[in-house]
């Protein structure tokens, strides 16, 4: 079963920058459309960025366009969630998810309930 795992997750000052890490072990990410989502405390899940499989399309929540990128090193089988400007808003425990046949629309916002892989999820803390 593919089991994922995030990395990269720490505290930060506004302003600053993170790169979270998405892996799986024994599994080629580049089958899999991957997704980041985040959930703050008493908050639902929120599907951050997407990126399709088959030709890298890509979805980004309004709160984070312009700010956070979402990328694949297929040679690291390592998908990556680069982090700018934080802002507090941006606490919360973040998770990368896969599924084989997703497709990350622009306009569509990806929901947790679609996706059966997860991995544990990374804290980003975004204070002073």
């Amino acid at each position: 079963q593919l089991q994922l795992v995030e990395s990269g997750g720490g505290l930060v000052q506004p302003g600053g920058s993170l790169r979270l890490s998405c892996t799986a072990p024994g599994f080629r990410l580049n089958y899999y459309a991957i997704v980041w989502f985040r959930q703050a405390p008493g908050k639902e899940r929120e599907g951050v960025s997407c990126l399709s499989s088959s030709d890298d399309s890509t979805y980004y929540a309004d709160s984070v366009k312009g700010r956070f990128t979402i990328s694949r090193d297929n040679a690291k089988n390592t998908v990556y969630l680069q982090m700018n400007s934080l802002k507090f808003e941006d606490t919360a425990i973040y998770y990368c998810a896969a599924d084989p046949d997703y497709y990350c629309s622009p306009d569509d916002s990806p929901e947790a309930r679609d996706f059966g892989s997860w991995g544990q999820g990374t804290q980003v803390t975004v204070s002073s």
